[in-house]
């Protein structure tokens, strides 16, 4: 039987994390993993454009695909839960997501895919239930695994694969919340400097191609007019443009063509652009 494809978005990412988190993957799946490490100033925003772009990579194949399974890591570090945050899974269509519990990381496949409930474990319940029918382990190895600070490392993977595989992983509903809409935000900056932002562009107050928008520099909070275009094509060279660029469904970029747009403005991932 073939094996998903497999695609780790974290927030732990240096070479010792990301060297543990794809041998243990490979070990569980049989193939190595995709892992994209996230180092911006804001993972949360940033893992929630990717999530949604990863799942959207699988439409318009022409055929039905393979499934894929996504793995989320991105705990929030409140202190809010005893040991981290828990993680939970839910299906779109045929592909698998086993995530870090957090309403800004879901906020986009919520509102876009109408993904509104995940399926919530505990870490002990889980591993008492696998011990009972289908896994090897110890209670010493459930004590480790359940009290690890790498829980992304030791207990993530071992949930993607068992769901994957149909097992019976004890599981509570949980609604995601919606949120309330923010001012406009940076949440990608790819490797040319565009800056995505964190909505379609038709969202935007005042967007219309022709039409022009203020974004803050900043560095020194000066204002700057910038023409919107529909495409990154229609884009004078040189010049900063608002643009439907390549994410979500339609979701706007701020551009230089030929240049950078997060340099030139001083921006950041989570960084509010419109003045």
């Amino acid at each position: 039987m073939p094996q998903p494809p497999v695609v780790h978005i974290t927030d732990c990412t240096d070479p010792n994390a990301t060297a543990r988190l794809g041998v243990r993957l490979a070990a569980l799946f049989g193939q190595n993993p995709t892992i994209l490490p996230l180092t911006g100033a804001d993972p949360e925003r940033t893992a929630a454009l990717t999530l949604l772009d990863v799942l959207r990579a699988t439409q318009h194949l022409g055929s039905a695909g393979e499934p894929v399974v996504i793995l989320v890591n991105i705990a929030p570090r409140d202190g809010a839960w005893p040991n981290g945050v828990p993680f939970g899974y839910f299906h779109h269509g045929r592909d698998l997501v086993v995530t870090t519990l957090g309403d800004r990381v879901l906020s986009l496949v919520r509102e876009h895919l109408g993904i509104t409930e995940i399926h919530v474990t505990d870490i002990r319940t889980t591993l008492e239930a696998a011990a009972a029918n289908w896994a090897d382990f110890s209670r010493d190895e459930i004590d480790a695994i359940a009290d690890s600070q790498f829980r992304s490392l030791w207990y993530q993977p071992l949930l993607a694969k068992w769901v994957h595989d149909g097992r019976p992983v004890p599981h509570t509903p949980s609604p995601i919340s919606p949120l309330n809409q923010e001012d406009v935000r940076v949440t990608v900056i790819d490797n040319f400097g565009n800056c995505k932002l964190d909505r379609p562009a038709t969202r935007i107050a005042g967007y219309a191609p022709g039409g022009t928008l203020r974004i803050r520099d900043q560095a020194d909070g000066s204002l700057h007019d910038v023409q919107c275009h529909r495409r990154l094509t229609d884009v004078p060279h040189g010049v900063p443009a608002l643009t439907v660029g390549s994410s979500g469904f339609g979701f706007a970029e701020l551009v230089i063509r030929g240049g950078n747009a997060a340099e030139r403005f001083g921006l950041y991932e989570g960084a509010t652009v419109l003045g």
